[in-house]
């Protein structure tokens, strides 16, 4: 008697063999070169966008100082000189990684971008861990109870989570839970007496790391409790985007015929979700989450400034307001090179799972 055996997934299915290392090598080549062309698109738009408004020492100062002085800055500064000098100067700083001194403080962007890069590090991962704590789960609920109302219920949730606003979440978790619970703090990253003991030794600017150097459960306890406001609000806006991936991918392997074979040997359709579609509809995630570190880091700057978390979006808020356009376009194109090369990690990563992205 012959045996039937079910076809594996498709999307673990590897392609007929086309010289296989070299493909994989071709595509990652062609990935990491399309860093520089993204890059650059990038730094120009901010850098003509900033331009509309005149000259960044005019926008910062102007007003402020005589007009001989203000004149005096700005030649100095060679913001008198043609568009496409200051563009070409401009595009030799970037790829050095020198993106100029702030007006209003007169710090290196680097060191701003060294200083309170990690804070919005450290917000990332807190969000990203919610997304996929909250949006996974639920997005495997939501399919295997599909077109009931628990799934109606999480498919409207999803929907929720993504289109309120980061400030209004955050402003109405700020009311619920810090003033009229009291359960949670409502700002900052930590108290007083904490942020002076992680940082004694310096520390890595990561606050949960340095806590746990301590070796005090109070600071690493201070530490999360601070973390859980800002870190759902960025987090949930990610979490429905996983749900509804989740969600769908598991449902399509439902037509899959591997699916239908463990159906007939009597597999639940518990374990059918669980085993057979969960690995499958992983990789749409992690197609996905590069555009969704872009889409954080946007998500922070209204999140930091909501709980005045001191990170970059933070900072950047403030420079703006400063109206330091030196200090907004070198965090823009810091910024920038980050996601560019999040989304490179991401597709090799992507290539490695599923064979078929890297045909």
């Amino acid at each position: 008697m012959t045996t039937d055996v079910a076809d594996p997934p498709a999307a673990l299915q590897v392609p007929p063999t086309r010289g296989g290392g070299s493909t994989l090598g071709r595509y990652i080549l062609i990935r990491f070169l399309l860093i520089f062309p993204t890059v650059l698109i990038l730094v120009t738009l901010v850098f003509f966008l900033i331009r509309l408004t005149g000259d960044p020492i005019t926008a910062a100062l102007g007003g402020r100082l005589p007009a001989d002085q203000l004149a005096e800055r700005i030649h100095e500064a060679g913001y008198d000189r043609p568009i496409w000098i200051q563009y070409i100067e401009y595009l030799g700083q970037v790829f050095t990684l020198n993106f100029g001194t702030t007006l209003t403080d007169n710090q290196p962007v680097v060191q701003v971008i060294a200083t309170y890069g990690t804070a919005t590090l450290e917000l990332v991962v807190y969000a990203l861990v919610v997304a996929f704590i909250v949006g996974i789960p639920l997005g495997l609920v939501a399919a295997a109870l599909r077109d009931r109302w628990p799934d109606a219920l999480l498919r409207v949730s999803a929907i929720l989570f993504y289109a309120t606003p980061v400030f209004f979440a955050g402003m109405v978790a700020k009311l619920v839970f810090g003033v009229w619970l009291g359960w949670l703090p409502i700002s900052g990253r930590a108290n007083v007496r904490t942020e002076l003991a992680i940082g004694r030794d310096g520390g890595t600017g990561i606050y949960l790391i340095d806590a746990i150097a301590t070796g005090n459960p109070a600071y690493v306890q201070d530490v999360l409790l601070h973390a859980v406001l800002p870190a759902l609000t960025l987090g949930l806006l990610t979490a429905g985007i996983f749900l509804r991936l989740v969600r769908t991918n598991v449902i399509g392997t439902y037509n899959m015929p591997y699916i239908d074979a463990a159906r007939s040997r009597g597999v639940g359709e518990g374990r059918l979700v669980r085993t057979h579609a969960y690995r499958p509809a992983l990789i749409p995630i992690i197609t996905v989450i590069g555009l969704q570190i872009a889409l954080m880091l946007g998500g922070a700057v209204l999140t930091e400034t909501t709980f005045e978390w001191k990170g970059l979006g933070f900072q950047l808020a403030a420079y703006l307001s400063a109206r330091d356009f030196v200090a907004v376009q070198g965090i823009v194109a810091m910024i920038a090179i980050i996601v560019a090369l999040t989304n490179f990690v991401v597709d090799i990563l992507a290539a490695f799972i599923d064979p078929r992205v890297r045909y």
